[in-house]
């Protein structure tokens, strides 16, 4: 994983490693391009998601995935989301959850000093950084960005769904980098 990281990315500035109670350690790796910082997990794809439904679950196929948030530097104290993401990158092991393209998740608090976003919205993989082939029978591990949701954008995202809030902001040319914007008009 840390290798498709750098090979997309570069090498890493900085790095934070953070261990829940019951859970495998979530590293946190910072990578800085220009004005653009970007946060990445490691450590959430060593297991595979499972159904949370599921009686059993599979110790080799299912979906398997990285979290990567991009910021632009400057504006805000944007490395104290470390441990948030962290937690995000746990969520499947504490919670239970799969996370997938389109799904929302919140850690209850800013997600850093002054931050008006406690939320985040799952986008597709793919882009910035490409899926890595496993050997079989697992599933590739997926490179999926978190986009920053203020609280109105999340609860608006509930009703109308994760393709009607990226229509929203693509509309309004929202620049979802900037770590102090605010809500995209949701009228």
């Amino acid at each position: 994983m840390e290798a498709r990281l750098r090979t997309a990315l570069g090498e890493p500035d900085a790095r934070a490693a953070v261990t829940f109670l019951g859970t495998d350690r979530v590293e946190v790796l910072r990578f800085v391009d220009g004005d653009i910082v970007r946060y990445a997990t490691l450590g959430m794809s060593a297991a595979p998601m499972a159904d949370p439904t599921a009686t059993l679950a599979d110790p080799l196929t299912g979906p398997r995935a990285e979290l990567v948030l991009s910021v632009r530097a400057g504006a805000a104290d944007t490395d104290k989301v470390l441990r948030p993401l962290a937690v995000l990158a746990a969520s499947p092991q504490v919670e239970g959850v799969v996370v997938a393209s389109g799904a929302s998740l919140d850690v209850g608090e800013p997600l850093w000093p002054g931050a008006p976003f406690s939320s985040v919205l799952v986008a597709e993989s793919g882009g910035l950084i490409e899926d890595l082939e496993l050997d079989g029978p697992m599933d590739p591990v997926r490179f999926l960005p978190v986009l920053p949701m203020t609280p109105n954008e999340a609860a608006w995202k509930r009703v109308k769904g994760a393709q009607e809030l990226q229509e929203r902001w693509l509309t309004h040319g929202t620049d979802l980098r900037d770590p102090l914007r605010t809500s995209v008009p949701l009228d």
